[in-house]
């Protein structure tokens, strides 16, 4: 149903994000647990296999789907801490080509998880490489958000560079007070790699907390002393999304749970994982300044970075990113007209993705359409009470279906199943066009 983004108003997804793809199987369904739980997958061949189920049991929005290295790297050398060797970097090569192949949009990396961590420059350019010759790009969640930003920055514009490929900085922000600011020179690096030619921008997420799996937070040592790619952030900023095995940790901080326990904040966060793996969760780390001035910059496109894990507390995100830019930030706040922030959530990112003929309104693009109440729209979840859709967004038409109407999910997905309603799924070129204005 996707009701977490159809009805949010989007109507195109890109998956496969921060080096998490959905092949190949084994691995992405070990991944998979992170977010979905006990949830059993059919099991799939490949990205091939992958958009293949898409079209037999179709969602509520079109997907389009990147590559991940975490998944690849895995799958080829488990939880090695070196570097490939040529054999091992080929077998990669061979996962990122049909991935390429069957269509995907793109490469993603995510380098403060494992095993992608323990890739260098070298191994993620010859892999990014791979995307050159289907007009794929690179993205990327880079190494360090916190004090070593523009180092992470650099990188990932080198990695471009060698590869041949655009390069998209997933959710840009400086993460940890020590990093607060980082973003003006961050900034300034997109500016200068775009002036010498290069195809490079970032999303963001309008918030100042970010969400991931309490493991990386530990991996990356959050709760230590010492330099952390997440950033430095206090234990009682630290608060459990998701936990499906112990529903009663969700809402409740890292700091609570040690004094409950008895333990340090690294000792209570092993004790969290150990009793609910896979444990998700809000890490209150960022400044509202450096919010407003990744926003404002035009190289910056929206992307909710949602995690959608349900049941539980999940980041407000997952449901109000882009109201909340239409409403909180474009209206109410005047960083920059309805229709730029328009743009930079629709014809900004399908170009930038190569989803042709979407982003846009007019005559033969896809009729992928919100009707909105510019006056009304807005976020409307919390911290505390994140699922809950926007407000103002009445009608979501997605390839010329209505799929939201008043507001409310329609039985779309049910006539889609039976009568094959045409959807899109990556570069596909199907779907109900439009046919003069709308």
């Amino acid at each position: 149903e996707m009701d977490f983004k159809i009805l949010g108003g989007v109507t195109s997804v890109v998956v496969g994000n921060c080096g998490m793809g959905a092949a190949p199987y084994p691995v992405a369904t070990l991944l998979a647990r992170a977010f979905h739980g006990d949830a059993v997958l059919p099991e799939w061949e490949g990205y091939t296999g992958y958009l293949a189920q898409l079209e037999r049991e179709p969602a509520s929005t079109n997907a389009a789907v990147l590559v991940g290295h975490g998944s690849v790297r895995a799958s080829v050398m488990g939880g090695a801490k070196r570097a490939p060797s040529p054999a091992e970097l080929e077998a990669m090569k061979r996962i990122v080509r049909e991935g390429r192949d069957a269509g995907a949009v793109g490469f993603s990396s995510g380098l403060v998880y494992e095993p992608g961590k323990f890739a260098d420059i070298d191994e993620l350019a010859a892999l990014a490489a791979e995307m050159a010759s289907g007009g794929g790009l690179y993205a990327t969640h880079m190494r360090n958000e916190g004090t070593k930003l523009p180092d992470s920055v650099r990188e990932a514009i080198e990695i471009g560079r060698r590869a041949g490929v655009p390069v998209q900085i997933s959710h840009h922000k400086a993460a940890g007070r020590e990093a607060w600011g980082l973003v003006r020179e961050s900034l300034r690096l997109i500016e200068a790699a775009q002036a010498e030619g290069l195809d490079v921008h970032a999303d963001q997420y309008p918030y100042t907390a970010g969400s991931t799996i309490l493991a990386a937070i530990v991996q990356n040592g959050a709760f230590e002393s010492g330099p952390n790619a997440l950033g430095s952030i206090a234990p009682e900023d630290v608060v459990i999304a998701s936990a499906a095995k112990r529903p009663d940790f969700e809402g409740r901080s890292i700091a609570a749970l040690a004094q409950d326990l008895g333990l340090s904040a690294r000792e209570a966060a092993l004790r969290v994982l150990e009793l609910s793996p896979g444990v998700t969760a809000v890490m209150h780390s960022m400044n509202e300044d450096d919010v407003r001035t990744v926003m404002r910059h035009p190289s910056t496109m929206i992307g909710s970075d949602g995690i959608p894990a349900l049941p539980g507390k999940p980041h407000p995100r997952l449901w109000g990113t882009f109201a909340r830019v239409l409403g909180r930030y474009a209206r109410d706040l005047g960083l920059f007209p309805l229709e730029e922030a328009v743009h930079r959530m629709t014809g900004l990112p399908a170009r930038k993705f190569g989803l042709r003929d979407r982003g846009v309104i007019r005559e033969n693009a896809f009729a992928d359409l919100v009707l909105f109440d510019a006056a009304r729209v807005l976020d409307v979840g919390t911290y505390e009470d994140p699922n809950r859709p926007p407000a103002g967004i009445h009608h979501v038409f997605v390839n010329g279906v209505r799929v939201v109407r008043d507001g409310a999910h329609t039985a779309w997905l049910q006539n889609a199943r039976s009568n094959r309603t045409p959807r899109a799924a990556s570069r596909s070129t199907f779907g109900v066009r439009m046919v003069g204005a709308p």
